[in-house]
């Protein structure tokens, strides 16, 4: 699904360079569960960011599902990204004084498909939200608006769902719950690249990619995955 090329991006502020990645070769195939893991100015939310259409890298080539993606412009990067693609974050980008529904309905709005209303059910119902959906999202606990995020980013039924350190934010119990709807999703088939600072959350993937100041600097198969205590039977 993705195939990247001595991947590089540099930022330019007041005529200095950095270079946050440096030649980064990496693949991912449809279909499995990925840690990019990294301290903090590692790059690996850069690269979630150029791998999830929401940057473009300065040099190197990145193919997604066949297609050189590497210089599309903004308009046709938007398009994949809403389609093709689903975002959860550690501060869950929720709007507060709006319901689950209304918040998971959002990518439909942006898609112009507003009219496939059964999906933001479908997608309610598979975190386990269904009683909380007409909830607004200042009403939910952390753990409950991480939940929605997933939701909302499974809504358009992307192929590849992103979570950007999704446990950062919550306490351990609902971060095992949100790695146990994770591991459910991949199970289904949905390929999960998840981004974090934490070997604990890593271990939850089924393959680990270490990144340190902007370069790859291993890349195993995790033969210790954890499996969430409290598993998650998604329908």
């Amino acid at each position: 699904m993705i195939d990247v090329k001595n991947l590089t991006k540099e930022f330019v502020n007041e005529e200095v360079a950095t270079k946050v990645l440096k030649g980064v070769n990496i693949g991912i195939e449809r279909g499995e569960f990925v840690a990019i893991m990294g301290p903090s100015g590692s790059g690996k939310s850069t690269l979630m960011h150029i791998l999830g259409f929401l940057d473009t890298p300065t040099s190197g080539k990145y193919i997604f599902d066949g297609q050189d993606v590497s210089n599309l412009d903004d308009d046709t990067l938007a398009q994949l990204r809403n389609k093709r693609v689903g975002f959860v974050f550690q501060s869950f980008n929720l709007l507060p004084k709006t319901t689950v529904w209304d918040n998971v309905r959002l990518p439909l709005l942006y898609s112009h498909e507003a009219g496939d209303l059964k999906a933001v059910d479908k997608a309610i119902a598979d975190v386990g939200l269904s009683h909380r959906r007409d909830f607004l999202s200042s009403q939910l606990s952390g753990g409950e608006k991480q939940r929605v995020a997933i939701a909302r980013a499974l809504v358009n039924e992307p192929d590849i769902i992103f979570a950007d350190e999704p446990t950062g934010n919550l306490d351990s119990k609902s971060g095992k719950q949100i790695m146990s709807i994770l591991q459910a999703l991949n199970r289904q088939g949905r390929t999960i690249v998840l981004v974090t600072h934490e070997s604990t959350t890593a271990r939850y993937a089924r393959r680990i990619v270490r990144i340190a100041d902007g370069e790859i600097s291993s890349d195993e198969v995790n033969h210790d995955v954890v499996l969430a205590e409290e598993v998650i039977d998604l329908k």
